[in-house]
């Protein structure tokens, strides 16, 4: 099964449908890392997200960080190595590396 994304919401489709591109900007990954941040850390549900909020300083451990960042992942249909989020300072860095490497 496919997945790609339509107004922020994953859509699966049965084999062989031809997936559909769209592009999806820095500040939809944004929106995105934030939603996956209060489904992981559900205290983080009131939490107004900034792209300059921290991860780690909003209470996340590193498993934490890791499923936030492979339910992005996993929400845009890319298969990118965790390695190349390990730079990144804050949420607009993360979103940044994501939109590059997709």
């Amino acid at each position: 099964m496919t997945a790609w994304i339509k107004h922020n919401t994953v859509q699966h489709l049965p084999e062989g449908e031809p997936i559909v591109s769209i592009t999806v900007s820095t500040d939809d990954i944004v929106e995105i890392i934030a939603r996956h941040a209060r489904e992981v850390i559900p205290r983080l549900e009131t939490h107004a997200f900034k792209p300059t909020d921290s991860l780690k300083s909003l209470g996340a451990n590193s498993i934490d960080r890791a499923d936030i960042i492979m339910m992005t992942l996993e929400t845009l249909a890319l298969n990118i190595p965790l390695i190349h989020m390990a730079k990144a300072e804050n949420i607009a860095d993360l979103a940044r590396i994501i939109h590059e490497k997709a």
